[in-house]
């Protein structure tokens, strides 16, 4: 972190968004590789063909910051974007910088009006880049792999802006594992699963029904 902290910075300053993003990437893989060490595996089942040229709305469920680095990694061609609480938008190395320069949206969880402008903001910016967005709805990480309610403003700010959007639930399973003893240490040889489930157009259904069959479709598969 502390070292592709400099390296976002260089390639943003002289290489712009695509060079920084390149950066963020190589930032990903190294973080999947240094949990390799450990003997974590990361198993991620996507039978679906998602072509580079639409925008996704990745909804998952949250067990912890080890949910991201696969998520970056696997669906780099898709430019994700994060919908992340603001608090995390300073103090970490490299993982703040990239959400406050590479097109994530930070919110105040605590703020629901600001919340849903910036949302709308963020939906228009994904619509004019055709990049993608990504968001854990149950706010905050599961500490025990149980799912939490999902609040559901977020994603339907999101549905209503981007209509011919494609959203793609995922089901993650055991990363919490890894946070068993807290942020140290890290539990060893676990099994990362991020199951992909087939992607729904946005506009097949109205926003409040596709948020609850989103999470319907997520917890289903949640051990």
């Amino acid at each position: 972190m502390l070292i592709f902290h400099p390296i976002q910075w260089i390639c943003l300053k002289l290489g712009g968004y695509q060079a920084h993003k390149k950066s963020v990437d190589i930032f990903n893989l190294f973080l999947l590789r240094s949990l390799n060490i450990l003997g974590t595996t990361f198993d991620i089942e996507n039978p679906y063909n998602l072509p580079a040229d639409k925008t996704y709305i990745f909804v998952a469920n949250h067990q912890g910051m080890y949910d991201i680095p696969p998520i970056i990694w696997h669906f780099r061609k898709h430019h994700p974007k994060f919908v992340s609480k603001k608090e995390l938008g300073k103090g970490i190395p490299s993982i703040s910088f990239n959400l406050r320069h590479g097109g994530s949206v930070l919110i105040d969880r605590n703020n629901r009006r600001e919340s849903l402008l910036k949302m709308s903001k963020f939906g228009d910016y994904l619509k004019e880049t055709k990049r993608s967005a990504v968001i854990f709805p149950e706010g905050t990480r599961s500490r025990n792999g149980a799912p939490k309610e999902f609040r559901k403003n977020g994603m339907m700010m999101l549905f209503k802006k981007l209509p011919e959007a494609v959203v793609v639930p995922i089901t993650i399973n055991n990363s919490w594992k890894l946070f068993k003893h807290g942020n140290f240490p890290i539990d060893l040889g676990v099994n990362v699963k991020l199951k992909v489930h087939e992607p729904i157009p946005v506009n097949t259904e109205d926003p409040e029904s596709l948020a609850a069959k989103v999470e319907r479709t997520i917890t289903a598969d949640i051990i």
